[in-house]
């Protein structure tokens, strides 16, 4: 009677372990298979006779072999459990996705658990890996990530330029003087604005202002370096930190963004726009106590730019 029990508790654990929502396969010391349940056969469409006692490295060659020997024979030696997760692998076995609810994943992302199977002598012959379906938990978090990353963008970027906006930008040039009071690199801050941009507005109407800004914008990023730091700073006003600038280097690069806007041409309906820009250039020395006084000098050499006529480059004496 004890042996029909035996009998009958075995099949109830076998049927289980082919039904069950995880993939289960067993290798022995030598990495052949020796088990493979329903999960591994449905999702590789293999059955088990045809990869019972091969190589598990011959049936699925994306397995990386180092690295899965590397997690693997601290399982046989120290009898120890062993782990890997989607984050640090996607997937063991490259599955496809077939779940409806994150069907615009390629493939099954995958956690993977390592097992010891004891023998009745206490030694390890096989292991079991057990495969866990994670793709849903593994898309949600990647959708999360994308949209907080979404959000963070929308946070510190000018909505019509794609510029930093002004809160950002402030951040990155107060941290930028920190960095000279540490270093003593020099820096320069070029501040500019459109002439006479009331008058676009007033003749043309404000999507033709709002045109005349994008373009600034994008000569803009076009003549500056990756390096740089710009930003929109107020209505049609503009800011740049040029890091590791002195202000001869500053001064051709303000030179070559006012010639460049200059002879640029805006289309806005029927009506063709050419305007001009005025700089103020400031270099950071040690007499700049503050990162408000190295702004109040730019500003004051792009005010005197205006005075003098526009269209001009200023230096800060």
């Amino acid at each position: 009677m004890s042996h029909d029990l035996d009998i009958t508790e075995f099949h109830w654990l076998m049927d289980m372990l082919q039904t069950i929502d995880v993939g289960l396969v067993v290798l022995d010391r030598r990495y052949k298979i020796k088990a493979w349940n329903s999960f591994m056969e449905n999702h590789s469409g293999l059955r088990p006779d045809k990869v019972r006692d091969k190589m598990i490295f011959d049936v699925f060659d994306e397995i990386p072999k180092e690295w899965f020997l590397h997690k693997t024979r601290p399982v046989f030696l120290l009898k120890n459990r062993s782990f890997t997760t989607w984050e640090q692998r996607p997937y063991l076995f490259k599955f496809k996705n077939y779940r409806p609810i994150t069907g615009t994943e390629k493939f099954m992302y995958q956690n993977i658990t390592i097992s010891p199977l004891m023998s009745t002598t206490g030694e390890v012959q096989n292991i079991c890996v057990i495969v866990y379906d994670v793709t849903d938990i593994a898309s949600n978090r990647k959708q999360l990530e994308t949209a907080n990353a979404k959000l963070q963008m929308l946070s510190r970027t000018d909505g019509l330029t794609g510029l930093n906006n002004r809160r950002f930008w402030q951040e990155q040039f107060e941290a930028e003087y920190r960095r000279y009071k540490r270093t003593g690199e020099a820096s320069s801050l070029v501040m500019f604005d459109i002439d006479h941009f009331k008058k676009v507005n007033d003749n043309y109407g404000h999507p033709a202002g709002d045109d005349v800004i994008r373009a600034t914008a994008d000569m803009l990023k076009e003549t500056m370096r990756i390096t740089d730091v710009a930003g929109r700073y107020g209505g049609e006003e503009f800011a740049v930190i040029l890091v590791k600038t002195e202000s001869d280097s500053a001064t051709i690069f303000a030179e070559r963004l006012r010639e460049n806007i200059a002879n640029l041409l805006v289309t806005h309906e029927d009506h063709e726009i050419r305007y001009t820009i005025s700089l103020g250039i400031a270099e950071l020395n040690p007499g700049i106590k503050s990162a408000a006084e190295w702004m109040e000098k730019a500003d004051s050499a792009l005010y005197r730019s205006k005075e003098g006529g526009r269209n001009r480059v200023t230096v800060a004496s």
